[in-house]
């Protein structure tokens, strides 16, 4: 299979100094290498042409967020599968190999995320993805090793390979006729849990995303947006609420939408109460960009032919809240 590396990069010099070197040492010899760039004003073109003349530079014309960039990007490149990988991720030894293989043995798998690692504290799971996300019935996103903020340390419990509901965006592998069979990612989210909405549409289709946990990856995280920002809060919140409107089968879908205003209220007098005012108006804010987008999302739910079964635990902010359950092996 030929597989293509795609790094995308906005004015990330200093993270592709950092990261580069590793994924050109191992991944050269089973992967070609693209920096798909969002039309950075830094010199992280003129770098990779001087130092690393074997990465291909695809030079996209705007900086559109995570989704337009890759799918900008994607457009051009001709291969059997994509990596979708962040600039701020650190590659291991023999990575791409039990991916690949898995691809090899698996036609129905169509997306794949290795162990996802803390760069900063390496032996503990990383927020991004972790052991692989899911999804619980009111669309609130949770990992193996990663509840709300809780992370767990590996310790070689999520070691397997297994489906999951959704990949990180962080370090996605994708086949190509897949990602462009069901439209690529979608641009309306421009960034934030748009690789949940990617990955249930191709389940709705028929196929499998997995994780695997013997290909390993460390994360920096917060490269783009850090978690303080109000502006991944506000990204966050609506761009969940959009994959509950243009995803939820029709069974919950207003059982869901309304318990999801709710609860989201609730975390917004929470932030108040925390003394974070702006991340009670980021989620605000959320809100009125998703009434908003409703009856555009509508208008994209109503083009899906199926609406993927999701939810594997009932409610993550009942168990995690209320009954302290911190761990995933805790949940039920």
């Amino acid at each position: 299979m030929k597989t293509a590396i795609v790094i995308l990069n906005w004015n990330g010099q200093k993270l592709l100094e950092e990261f580069l070197p590793a994924i050109l040492n191992f991944s050269a010899d089973l992967a070609t290498i693209y920096l798909a760039d969002n039309a950075s004003t830094d010199s992280s073109i003129q770098y990779v042409r001087t130092y690393y003349p074997a990465v291909n530079i695809i030079e996209n014309k705007s900086n559109g967020g995570y989704a337009k960039g890759y799918n900008d990007a994607l457009a051009t490149i001709e291969a059997d599968i994509y990596c979708l990988l962040n600039s701020d991720v650190e590659v291991t030894e023999n990575w791409l190999v039990p991916v690949l293989s898995v691809f090899e043995k698996e036609q129905q798998t169509a997306i794949i995320q290795p162990k996802l690692l803390d760069l900063k504290d390496r032996n503990r799971f990383e927020y991004a993805g972790a052991g692989g996300g899911f999804l619980d019935l009111y669309g609130y996103p949770y990992c193996r090793g990663r509840v709300f903020n809780d992370l767990e340390i590996d310790e070689g419990q999520f070691n397997d390979v297994t489906e999951i509901f959704w990949a990180s965006g962080a370090c996605l592998f994708i086949r190509s006729k897949v990602y462009h069979e069901i439209g690529g990612l979608d641009e309306d989210y421009f960034a934030h849990q748009e690789e949940i909405d990617l990955c249930w549409r191709a389940q709705n289709i028929g196929y499998k995303v997995k994780y695997v946990g013997n290909s390993t990856v460390f994360h920096l995280g917060g490269a783009t947006l850090h978690e303080t920002n109000p502006q991944k809060t506000y990204l966050n919140f609506r761009n969940s609420l959009l994959n509950v409107v243009k995803n939820v089968p029709a069974k919950w879908f207003l059982f869901v939408i309304f318990s999801r205003l709710i609860l989201d209220g609730i975390a917004g007098i929470k932030f108040l109460f925390e003394f974070r005012p702006v991340h009670t108006f980021a989620i605000l804010k959320a809100h009125i960009s998703f009434y908003k987008n409703f009856y555009k999302f509508l208008g994209k739910r109503k083009k899906l032919q199926k609406k993927q079964h999701y939810n594997k635990h009932t409610s993550i902010v009942w168990q995690y809240f209320i009954l302290g359950r911190k761990k995933f092996s805790a949940l039920k």
